[in-house]
């Protein structure tokens, strides 16, 4: 259902549920005086480190730095949006979730339901096909013939397009409106010569003709393509819908709606939907499959919201060797500490399908554990043809693999790499941090750009504030603190602010370079909030939430500073004002910093002129 959430609504319904109800439904929690703990649900623990507060309605892991309130937690923990989290906990209350749409929202809604509704029943369509019409015995000798059961068939909704022009179009499309949304849809294909807008029943023809359909479902489970497996040896042997506004290929999983139901740790990404059913059909769930193109780093970025581990399974023939170095090319970017990536490389002219069939189940298993991890498919690849004993193979390797390190986000993983790269190039660590550090100024590159991303896809339309209980309460003014009368600093603080009113952003004037050049670490992340802010008026507290996040300095400093017990205007325009002082007062300070910089400079090489011209006499 398309529209925003009324703040309304989301404010009671946090007031409504109990964060320790929430949490103990999915997670055992035991009672540790006024909070309770567990074991993250979120990552590999043995000593408790996750802790409910209900005071506070707040969740947070001292081991990996999860945090948030009660929606955050049924989001991370299911794995899904925002929307879909609201929707959980609202049906868990016995609420129904309202939405409030302007005028182009409510028609744009109402466009993409219709597409949604013609798809769904096009579906139904095709799978009745596949049960009833006079020509279906070779779809289902087909489906037989690979070893798919009714059961796979119907839970993967398999359907049938029989033979002719305009099946399709005779069963739904009964006036123009509903042809010209066929063709929207990617259904139907406007004839030669057909003028745009016009969907005469003679001006349009079926997309799919004589094929299996393979229906391809978001990860909330509604249709949204098709692929179609031709019976009859003819060309192309797959056809995928177009992309549509509804439907984009690099985005999309074909499989994904099924594994998640399936609550799958790992993900195995496969080339096809045969791989995909005949894996599912074997007792292997969690396979998804990419639609005919390039993994692309969304579908990357969904599979690892998904699962913490991947393993791509590629043919091991030149072409599988290439399409598995360009998904690690990919993944680079992504592999955030927690995250893992591995491949398997099949025999040559062997798929999953024709493998598991061949192995069975746990003799697949068995060989999809014994799949590279990506750092020694890294090394591999590219040591290959080179005599790394030499110091020109060492060197060589250094200089490929090094820009590539560079695309790692900084933690632990990428000091790791370096220091295996370290090692097969015979240098020190130091060496090669310096030459990444050197590579990073050459480029200007001195901190993340977070205005030149893209914000992570959160399922939901954008919020102007966050929920009530984000923050804790709050009444007059006064500093806020952390602990036991720990101060936090100006920055955080000012950090908290825009965390609580995204909007302060685009009221900032102030010209923030001096802030990039010589803030500390927490100032330069206001300085990149408000920028982003600036540049996406649309990004709401959750992706600014998502860009502190992402930050290494800032990440376990967030939950706290969200936690503190704050006592703060209680009126919006005395925050914003509060806000914007705080920002002058920091870009003011950072220019003087700036002016005391250049001035102890010109005073260096003023003295260092006059010990010259002494020396010279």
């Amino acid at each position: 259902m398309a529209g925003l959430i009324p703040q309304g609504f989301i404010d009671e319904l946090l007031s409504r549920v109990d964060i320790v109800d929430v949490v103990e439904r999915r997670v055992p929690l035991k009672r540790a005086g006024k909070n309770h703990t567990a074991c993250c649900p979120f990552h590999q623990e043995k000593t408790p480190s996750f802790s409910v507060q209900p005071e506070k309605q707040f969740f947070y892991c001292f081991g990996c730095g999860a945090g948030g309130n009660a929606i955050g937690f049924v989001q991370k923990f299911h794995n899904v949006g925002f929307v879909e989290a609201v929707e959980i906990l609202a049906r868990d209350a016995g609420l129904e979730v309202p939405r409030q749409e302007s005028r182009a929202q409510a028609t744009r809604a109402k466009a993409q339901r219709a597409l949604y509704d013609c798809l769904q029943q096009a579906s139904r369509f095709y799978q009745q096909q596949l049960r009833r019409h006079p020509a279906r015995a070779r779809a289902v000798d087909w489906c037989k013939s690979r070893g798919i059961s009714g059961e796979t068939a119907r839970e993967f909704q398999l359907g049938y397009a029989p033979p002719g022009w305009e099946n399709l179009i005779a069963a739904l499309g009964t006036d123009e409106a509903a042809r010209s949304r066929l063709i929207k849809a990617g259904l139907a294909i406007a004839r030669e010569g057909g003028k745009e807008g016009e969907a005469g029943a003679a001006s349009i023809y079926d997309r799919f003709r004589d094929r299996v359909v393979f229906p391809i479902r978001d990860q909330r489970g509604r249709t949204v393509g098709f692929g179609g497996r031709v019976l009859d040896g003819g060309k192309p042997k797959y056809l995928n819908s177009p992309e549509t506004p509804v439907f984009q290929k690099g985005r999309e999983l074909y499989g994904l709606y099924e594994a998640r139901r399936g609550k799958a740790g790992k993900l195995m990404l496969v080339e096809g939907y045969m791989d995909v059913i005949a894996l599912a059909e074997a007792g292997i769930r969690n396979a998804v499959a990419t639609l005919g193109t390039a993994t692309s780093e969304a579908q990357i970025q969904r599979m690892f919201r998904h699962a913490p581990e991947i393993t791509f399974c590629f043919d091991g023939d030149e072409a599988g060797s290439r399409a598995a170095w360009r998904a690690l090319e990919t993944t680079l970017p992504l592999m955030r500490d927690g995250k893992s990536a591995r491949f398997l490389f099949l025999p040559e002219g062997e798929d999953p399908d024709s493998m598991v069939r061949k192995l069975g189940k746990e003799r697949f298993l068995e060989l999809a554990g014994k799949a590279e991890p990506l750092e020694k498919f890294f090394f591999n690849h590219l040591g290959d043809g080179l005599d790394v004993a030499s110091i020109e193979g060492r060197a060589a390797l250094s200089n490929k693999a090094l820009p590539l390190i560079r695309k790692l986000p900084e933690g632990v993983y990428r000091q790791l790499m370096l220091k295996r790269l370290a090692e097969a190039a015979d240098v020190e660590t130091e060496t090669l941090l310096a030459q990444l550090s050197q590579a990073a100024k050459n480029t200007g590159r001195t901190a993340p750009d977070w205005s030149r991303q893209e914000p992570p896809d959160y399922g939901h339309e954008p919020l102007s504030e966050p929920p009530a209980d984000f923050f804790p309460a709050h009444d007059t003014a006064r500093a806020v603190g952390i602990g036991a009368g720990k101060p936090i600093s100006t920055g955080l603080l000012a950090i908290r602010l825009l965390l609580r009113e995204p909007g302060f952003a685009l009221k900032a004037t102030a010209d923030l370079a001096p802030l990039r050049e010589a803030g500390d670490e927490t100032e330069k992340l206001v300085a990149d909030l408000v920028e982003i802010k600036r540049k996406r008026p649309d990004m709401d507290y959750i992706g600014l939430y998502e860009r502190c996040q992402s930050n290494e300095f800032m990440r376990g400093r967030l939950p706290p500073v969200i936690t503190a017990e704050n006592i703060e205007p209680a009126n919006r325009e005395n925050l914003e004002r509060e806000f914007l002082q705080i920002l002058d007062t920091l870009v003011q300070k950072s220019a003087r910093k700036i002016s005391g910089m250049r001035l102890r400079d010109k005073l260096r090489a003023k003295t260092a002129a006059t010990e010259h011209t002494g020396e010279a006499r």
